[in-house]
């Protein structure tokens, strides 16, 4: 049976556009599916939110043609700072400190505003990519040849497989009947970025604290982007704040090692939540990104994780279609499965386990922590491991578009 296209991806955020494209310069029909209209996040006003690129996430743009235009507007990521304290303490004696000159590599990653990214992946799909925008899948009924998906406007569309790229909410994973594992974290994260005097030198910052972590990215100039976890019942009162009573409490936590600092943009925030698919596939479904897995915001690999789902997917995919194999098969899609679910499932526990070993007041816990970080600090070998893994570069078998080959 003849469809309209070979994948049909429902979700327009970034790793929907991203497999999209990947796919599309292999040859395959694609069409994505967005709720937003095509210019709800494609403004030039700046607004605070970006993401921290993972060195491999960096080479999957660069293989899909899209780093030449963006590197101007990335921030390098030279050196990460994580330690543990408390409000108006400052940070306390032991720590970890990440120096991207002690990997051959040079960098540990980037710094880039989401309205880049956005407009970048929305430009280079026109020509390439079926866009449908400000519509959304409604149902999706599995055949054994093809997906045929019902869209709010009435339309059905028919393709070999549909990819899930709709979040934590994912719709395709609900009506696949794919339950999902996980709990509520009890924190709320607050999101901002602040001008400030001194430059940054290219140096994230990890401050963990009782009540839960902060992070302080480094964007273009003096300016910073801070992800800032609060337990859920603080964190509204802060919300409720103006803006300079927001900075007040921001302050103590902050420091002033950038000098004084103001609010560049708006805020924003959005309940923290650990949450799973048990599978990433069924018959002619396949799930990516938060559809996936939605991790706790330590350390930034939310995007990077999604990312590699769109790495391995497209090349599995790709790999069965040279082959003359169906691509919507579950002997197909288990092996992205296999290939995808170990590395996620492990960095999404971990980073679980990080919160809860940081996010308390014990001091019995707080003196091993600053032990353990210490420790990890003095063994060369060991942190160049953890940067190597941060980087995103201790994948195996490892996707080629994280190399920066296209498929």
């Amino acid at each position: 049976m003849k469809t309209d296209f070979d994948i049909l991806v429902a979700g327009g955020g970034l790793n929907g556009p991203a497999l999209a494209l990947a796919l599309a310069d292999a040859g395959l029909r694609v069409a994505v599916v967005d709720t937003r209209p095509a210019d709800a996040r494609a403004g030039d006003g700046f607004d605070g939110r970006a993401y921290a690129l993972a060195l491999a996430s960096q080479r999957l743009l660069s293989a899909l043609g899209l780093w030449g235009g963006l590197a101007a507007h990335a921030q390098p990521i030279l050196e990460v700072e994580a330690t543990q304290g408390a409000p108006g303490d400052g940070p306390g004696p032991f720590g970890l400190h990440f120096d991207s000159a002690e990997i051959e590599e040079g960098r540990l990653g980037y710094l880039l505003e989401d309205r880049f990214l956005y407009r970048a992946l929305l430009a280079a799909m026109q020509g390439k990519v079926t866009h449908l925008s400000g519509v959304s899948v409604t149902g999706q009924q599995v055949g054994p040849a093809h997906v045929t998906a019902s869209l709010s406007d009435g339309r059905k569309i028919t393709a070999r497989l549909l990819v899930g790229a709709d979040g934590r909410g994912s719709g395709v994973a609900q009506r696949a009947g794919i339950a999902r594992i996980g709990h509520d974290y009890g924190q709320i994260a607050l999101v901002a970025a602040v001008d400030h005097d001194l430059p940054h030198q290219g140096v994230a910052h990890q401050y963990f604290m009782p009540s839960g972590p902060l992070a302080i990215l480094p964007l273009p100039g003096n300016r910073s982007s801070i992800v800032w976890s609060e337990d859920a019942a603080s964190a509204r009162a802060i919300l409720a704040l103006d803006d300079a009573a927001f900075l007040e409490v921001l302050r103590p936590r902050f420091g002033d090692f950038l000098g004084p600092i103001r609010l560049a943009g708006p805020r924003f925030s959005y309940p923290l939540n650990l949450t799973l698919a048990q599978r990433y596939v069924a018959p002619r479904i396949a799930l990516i990104g938060d559809a996936a897995h939605g991790v706790h915001p330590i350390a930034g690999q939310g995007l990077n994780l999604g990312l590699r789902d769109v790495a391995a997917l497209a090349e599995v995919i790709v790999t069965a279609r040279r082959r003359g194999e169906d691509i919507g098969t579950e002997a197909v899609l288990t092996r992205y499965q296999e290939w995808r679910r170990p590395d996620a499932t492990w960095l999404a526990y971990g980073m679980d386990g990080v919160n809860a070993l940081f996010s308390n007041r014990n001091p019995l816990l707080r003196a091993a922590r600053e032990l353990g970080m210490g420790m990890v600090d003095a063994i060369p070998g060991l942190r160049r491991g953890f940067m190597r893994q941060a980087a995103g570069l201790r994948l195996d078998p490892m996707p080629r578009l994280l190399t920066g080959q296209k498929l």
